[in-house]
């Protein structure tokens, strides 16, 4: 409608020149046209401003579709390449030249991480597709993204399946195969399975999957060694081209301390890679039993029910009291278990609070309420008390401390109840409920069995009546492997949490590869058990030949940390050191690097798997030798064209400094002609 101001605006200026031109040529003015034609213009820009303050601007961009190139710049690319390299870096640079007229190109280079420069290089050691697909859809999917050219052998070691990503890429994917597809003689341990900490004494198994291809007639055995020592060995027989199978050895952990094991299968004849015929593991043997208190305002055979869960594990030692020989000190027990307790007769809380240790409070008539309400500083709750009632706990399916039997619901479906005299308990956030009160459809649900998350951790059940579970799962399952893997787990929940060694040293994994920093992590405990950075820490690393380097710890938070980067290829032994309250406190372990990158422990291209990515997304598939042919391909899709974005604006003439000074020159001009003219 904003054209009917503008006729309105153009007739009423047309109107005031004309009446001016008569008025002028009666006055005979020289040239009455020129003053009539001028105030035409100053009431038409006057008008303008009142009629149609603004005016739209619609300016028409044109978007060229973005083309980018991923090339994989991982260290199998240099091998499968080979001497071809420089052929097909030439015919590369020169199809995104060739698609630069016509697109917006964009050339990133991906390894485990993506570069936007030296893109030839082929030195990343290792691979993650997924990534480098998922960061072109960030950078560029809100973009006129037209194709996507993923040049790679199709071999990640990092990440998901780029298979598996959501198929969310607005663009077309145009897969480029580099390396040979054929098979190659290759037998690798493709896997090992070990627990990184065993109790003193207790077996522990190591097991190692072997996978071989056209390996058909190898005869040989795999063997586990620690330094020369041979720990045992598996004779594998392969008789077809392809081959897994799991081998397993069980060993005994005799002695305290890391151990350094090596699995290792002798290489088949006329196999080229090599490198992934062997695997380092380590275990860590501790010489540390958890101490763990169960004590009874009474006599009860909860107690009992919960010795004999944990009964068989050589990582507990089980102590058994109840009120009338408490002990006096907690100091010496890693985890404490109260049945009934604190109680009206026996009031525990200092010995409690001083101690600071964790606890599994098993609340029972028998149990003061207000005495563990008052423990805020170790439970952070408010329990409600109520009148004794048997109440059937139903298990919380978002139960996710720890990990229990996929039966636990059909087993814990049959349970009897439990007797209760609590009405409610409000717990803090974080907090995790393995059993509630089922109150109803849509009403809120009281925790009754519950994990409590602090600097001392806590857990709770309301109820007694335990002993009552082990007797029914028995009869309705002939075991009482769930009922005893909740009891089990929650004082391991609780145990993990315990600081025997007042200082220690961790390290995210024990095996590095030669081209990924290093680090290390130490903590320290005061006699509080908390955390504390203190003294300074000093570690000395010895490497395979004696040399010692030398490091200090730095600070983070309450802890300390320290990244001693890249190291060579080797086995390494470290020792850490501080002083605290006048007592010298130490830690030692080891670690260590190999010198072959994960990415050459498979050697091949993948086709099928590029071949599924250029279908999935719409494009094609080609080979490295015949990358030029993506031109034709990518410059004649219809899919693939330029965007015309229409962009408007609103232009107001009062914000437009030009547009006065127009206006104002239109009336001086015409005032000093009027006057010059009559003047005469």
């Amino acid at each position: 409608m904003q054209w009917i101001y503008w006729l309105i605006a153009v007739l009423l200026s047309a109107g005031a020149a004309v009446w001016v031109y008569r008025t002028d040529k009666k006055r005979a003015v020289p040239y009455p046209w020129l003053t009539a034609g001028l105030r035409g213009l100053v009431v038409f820009f006057t008008l303008l401003l009142v009629l149609v303050p603004t005016i739209i601007i619609t300016k028409n961009t044109i978007e060229k579709p973005v083309v980018v190139l991923l090339q994989d710049n991982s260290l199998s690319i240099a091998t499968a390449l080979g001497k071809d390299s420089a052929t097909y870096r030439k015919n590369t640079t020169d199809l995104m030249n060739r698609l630069s007229g016509q697109f917006k190109v964009v050339q990133w280079g991906f390894g485990g991480s993506v570069q936007q420069d030296s893109i030839f290089k082929f030195n990343q050691p290792a691979t993650d597709i997924a990534a480098a697909l998922t960061r072109v859809q960030e950078f560029y999917g809100m973009q006129n993204l037209g194709a996507v050219i993923l040049a790679s052998d199709g071999r990640f070691n990092q990440g998901a399946n780029p298979l598996f990503l959501p198929n969310s890429m607005h663009g077309l994917l145009y897969s480029v195969a580099i390396g040979d597809s054929a098979q190659q003689k290759d037998l690798k341990i493709a896997q090992v399975y070990a627990n990184r900490v065993v109790t003193l004494n207790n077996s522990f198994e190591i097991r190692a999957d072997i996978v071989a291809q056209l390996c058909k007639g190898y005869s040989n055995s795999v063997v586990l060694k620690e330094e020369s020592n041979m720990m045992g060995s598996v004779p594998v027989a392969i008789n077809t081209d392809r081959f897994d199978r799991a081998v397993s050895f069980t060993l005994k952990a005799d002695k305290p301390g890391l151990h350094h094991y090596i699995i290792s299968a002798p290489e088949a004849e006329g196999e080229k890679n090599t490198a992934n015929n062997r695997h380092d593991i380590f275990v860590d043997v501790v010489d540390e039993k958890k101490n763990v208190l169960i004590a009874s305002a009474s006599p009860h055979p909860d107690v009992n029910a919960i010795k004999e869960a944990l009964s068989g594990l050589e990582s507990y030692k089980i102590t058994v009291c109840t009120a009338d020989n408490f002990p006096a000190s907690l100091a010496d027990y890693n985890v404490v278990i109260l049945h009934g307790l604190p109680s009206l007769r026996n009031d525990i809380t200092a010995q409690l609070v001083a101690a600071k240790k964790p606890i599994w409070f098993i609340l029972t008539p028998q149990t003061n309420i207000q005495a563990v309400n008052n423990l805020r500083e170790l439970t952070s709750t408010a329990i409600g008390p109520g009148p004794t009632h048997d109440l059937v706990p139903t298990y919380n399916g978002n139960f996710t401390t720890f990990t229990l039997p996929r039966q636990i619901q059909t087993v814990t479906d049959k349970m009897p109840p439990l007797s209760l005299n609590v009405s409610n308990i409000m717990t803090p956030p974080g907090t995790n409920s393995l059993f509630v009160q089922n109150t109803g459809a849509g009403a809120s649900q009281s925790p009754i069995w519950v994990m409590l998350q602090g600097s001392v951790p806590v857990a709770m059940l309301a109820g007694e009546g335990i002993w009552r579970w082990r007797l029914y799962e028995f009869k309705n399952f002939n075991s009482h492997d769930v009922v005893d893997e909740c009891i089990r787990q929650t004082v391991s929940y609780l145990a993990a949490n315990t600081h025997e060694k007042p200082f220690t040293v961790g390290m995210p994994k024990y095996v590095w590869r030669d081209q990924e920093p290093i680090s290390l992590r130490a903590f320290l405990h005061n006699a509080n058990n908390e955390q504390i950075n203190t003294p300074d820490a000093k570690l000395t690393i010895t490497d395979s030949a004696g040399r010692k380097h030398e490091f200090s710890f730095e600070r983070s938070g309450n802890i300390y940390d320290l990244n001693i980067g890249i190291w060579a290829g080797g086995t390494y032994t470290y020792t850490a050191k501080t002083n605290f309250n006048g007592k010298d406190y130490t830690a030692a372990g080891s670690f260590a690097v190999e010198t072959m990158p994960v990415e050459l422990m498979e050697q091949g291209a993948d086709y099928p798997l590029l071949y599924s990515l250029a279908q999935k997304y719409n494009g094609s598939f080609t080979t490295a030798p015949a990358v030029a042919s993506l031109y034709d391909s990518i410059s004649k899709n219809n899919r693939i064209k330029p965007l015309i974005q229409v962009n408007t604006e609103t232009v107001p003439f009062v914000d437009r400094k030009w547009y006065f000074f127009i206006l104002l020159a239109l009336a001086v001009v015409e005032w000093l002609l009027r006057k010059y003219w009559l003047a005469q």
